[in-house]
Formats: structure tokens, sequence, C-alpha cells
């Protein structure tokens, strides 16, 4: 007899990116695909710039009030401003400061 084991949480923490800190320092653990269709251009376009599992990400900054846009740095190397629904297609597990280095 098998045993289904129950789903497990997209990430630990389940996090996605637009709701990190201000300088925190995460992984890309993985990515949503957005129910609406009309959004799936906006994931596919993610991939293209390297939001992958696995890539590190740091928030650089937030704007204003509203916290839009989000100035995310990819890999230690680009700065992207994503809107925060954009950031929201993001899964993401926070490093720790020795993860951090």
């Amino acid at each position: 007899m098998q045993t289904e084991l129950p789903a497990q949480p997209a990430t630990a923490a389940g996090l996605l990116l637009n709701q990190l800190p201000r300088q925190a320092r995460a992984v890309i653990e993985h990515l949503h695909m957005p129910a609406d269709v009309a959004d799936r251009g906006l994931l596919l376009r993610l991939i293209e710039l390297g939001f992958l599992p696995g890539e590190t990400v740091r928030i650089v900054a937030r704007a204003g009030l509203g916290g839009e846009p989000i100035a995310v740095r990819l890999g230690g190397q680009s700065t992207f401003a994503l809107r925060a629904r954009e950031a929201a297609l993001i899964g993401v597990r926070p490093l720790s400061g020795a993860e951090a280095g």
C-alpha cells in the first residue's frame, strides 16, 4: 500500500519575491504559473531575463509609498525594476547571514 505524501509548501518560508524586505537576499525556489493567461507573458519575460530557480536575488530598493517598483539585483550583476505583480510570480527562500556571505 502506497501512502501519498501531503503537498509541501513551495518554499520553506512560503515567501514571494515581492514580500522580501529591503536588502534581503534569497534564492529563487520556483516560478508560479499565473492563472490569468495574459500574465503568462510576464512569466516568460522573467525567465528570459534570468529569473530561474537557483539564482540569487537581493532587494536593492523599493519606491515611494506604494513600494513599486522594486529594484531587484539578480545574481549579483544585473538590476531590474519589477512591479509587485511580477515579483509575486517568483517564490524564494531567504538566505541566512552565513549563506548570503
